[in-house]
């Protein structure tokens, strides 16, 4: 079978490997349907990575699958079910994993298509604990775009950061694949969304998406905007997610008793805080990574009742996504870039 594998920086090859033999006891087979592209797959493009890998290694982080065979001590999955599948090969036996809360394991294995083999292969053998079944409705495409995409901004929004209904938030990078949805999700609710985006034609996408503002970073600084438009109040949380170029302005835009929830940092790793400045207007700061079981099933629960979409940029044959990883790492897209097998 084709598998797409990553032999150093910059250096993607598809290349003929062995299919999977039957899956363990425990396991799925799955046919890959369609893989998301994130910014963590142009990171291992890139070259760059935070654990020991062995190279060369099969990328994709995200993406759906088609179950083909199951484990005999697998009864509640069958052959045919289309769904999505979750990141990373947690252990499944510590206290966290054992209550659904995979992002909290205590003994992850790592991140598919990052740390160990991922995605971008036409089949592969799978825990079968860690697919989440697509409802009825939901396309492969859709369900590709659950497990980073929606659930990164369910865990971030919800649990986190307790966004609540009436509240406003500033979305950065609102043409981003997680920036569109944390503006769908945040709608959905009754916020009032300002996000920002590099021109004017993603802040025309991002408003006719639902937005109530957009702001051009690249014309206007973001933070003086945003203060003018909340009156000097600022905005009771920022979704965050850029790093560096941001940080400092998303500070100054919050209210007092705002939180920043924050899951990247695609524009530097360090940043500076005013302590004065937090602990006088009383801000939170909180981390967020990934995504527990019951984000993805509530993506795909939102995804089937036309709460939100998926906002596709691009969809492309497994032999370009050299062509994909460039467009995403050069900020060209306006939502995700989807990968067909």
């Amino acid at each position: 079978m084709r598998a797409l594998r990553n032999y150093g920086e910059r250096d993607l090859r598809i290349v003929e490997v062995d299919a999977p033999a039957p899956p363990g006891d425990d396991e799925i087979q799955v046919r890959i349907c369609a893989i998301a592209l994130n910014h963590i797959d142009v990171w291992g493009w890139r070259g760059m990575a935070f654990a020991k890998r062995e190279l060369p290694i099969t990328i994709g982080a995200e993406a759906s699958g088609e179950i083909i065979a199951v484990g005999k001590n697998v009864t509640d999955l069958k052959v045919g079910q289309v769904g999505a599948l979750y990141g990373a090969n947690t252990c499944g036996t510590c206290k966290p994993c054992r209550e659904g809360r995979d992002n909290f394991c205590e003994d992850v294995k790592g991140v598919f298509g990052f740390h160990i083999d991922g995605f971008a292969q036409e089949m592969m053998n799978f825990p079968a604990r860690l697919f989440v079944p697509a409802p009825d409705g939901v396309d492969p495409v859709a369900a590709a775009c659950a497990p980073i995409t929606f659930g990164t901004v369910e865990h971030m929004l919800f649990d986190n950061a307790k966004l609540q209904p009436g509240e406003s938030i500033l979305v950065h990078a609102g043409g981003s694949g997680i920036g569109t949805a944390a503006i769908q999700l945040a709608k959905a609710i009754g916020c009032t969304v300002y996000t920002t985006v590099s021109n004017d034609e993603k802040a025309q996408k991002a408003l006719d998406l639902g937005a109530d503002y957009a702001i051009n970073y690249k014309t206007d600084r973001f933070e003086g905007r945003l203060r003018k438009l909340t009156k000097k109040q600022g905005v009771d949380v920022v979704f965050e997610h850029v790093g560096v170029d941001t940080w400092e302005g998303s500070m100054f835009s919050l209210k007092i008793g705002g939180r920043l929830v924050t899951c990247g940092s695609t524009s530097g790793i360090k940043a500076e805080i005013n302590l004065f400045q937090l602990f006088q207007r009383q801000l939170r700061l909180i981390g967020s990574f990934g995504c527990n079981m019951r984000n993805i099933e509530n993506a795909l629960g939102k995804l089937a009742a036309g709460v939100v979409k998926p906002i596709i940029d691009l969809e492309i044959p497994l032999d370009q996504i050299g062509e994909g990883l460039e467009r995403l790492e050069n900020r060209q897209v306006f939502g995700k870039i989807i990968v067909t097998l």
